[in-house]
């Protein structure tokens, strides 16, 4: 089940960040911190996979709000999507752990916008997600340029780090459909 009530609440604490002055430029790192629930663990009481990417939702809403892209993404009623992922897990997220998530945009290129996302327990790294996102309006991909002209930042650039950029690259290569084609 999608954590509705935590969701809602993120938002609130987002704008609330946003009336206090406390924005974001889109060079800077949005940090949220929350605990891990009984809701959120699996059979091994830890953080269940699948759950840590619907939290990471939760950070990038956080950063969208207080850089001003998701008053943007209100007002030109686009929507933000994830178009790919890979994530890494090092440290297992306990029940009841305090976790402090990092967001952050890594490489924008003329289609995409590439997210760095991170979780952290007690100063330590448990995972790390790339993500490739963009921004529709009416199922079409709009194209950064005209997202970052919309939040006042036509000058803005952020070629994918090295890291990022061989992921962007191995991408291409990756096969699809996957299992190749459904006889």
């Amino acid at each position: 089940m999608y954590p509705f009530i935590r969701h809602t609440t993120t938002l609130i604490q987002a704008l609330s960040q946003v009336k206090k002055g406390q924005t974001l430029t889109l060079n800077d790192v949005s940090e949220i911190e929350f605990r891990c629930q009984l809701t959120d663990i699996d059979d091994y009481f830890e953080m269940n996979n699948g759950r840590i990417l619907t939290l990471y939702d939760l950070g990038r809403m956080n950063f969208a709000v207080r850089t001003g892209l998701g008053r943007q993404l209100f007002k030109q009623r686009w929507n933000l999507i994830v178009a790919g992922t890979s994530i890494q897990y090092r440290k297992r997220v306990r029940a009841f752990d305090k976790v402090t998530m990092k967001t952050q945009i890594v490489g924008i290129d003329a289609r995409w916008i590439y997210i760095e996302q991170s979780m952290w327990v007690k100063g330590k790294p448990c995972s790390s997600a790339l993500l490739r996102t963009g921004i529709t309006k009416k199922g079409k991909l709009v194209e950064t340029a005209h997202v970052l002209a919309a939040l006042g930042q036509a000058d803005w650039l952020k070629p994918p780090e090295p890291w990022v950029q061989e992921w962007i690259d191995a991408n291409e290569d990756h096969r699809w459909p996957p299992m190749g084609e459904i006889v």
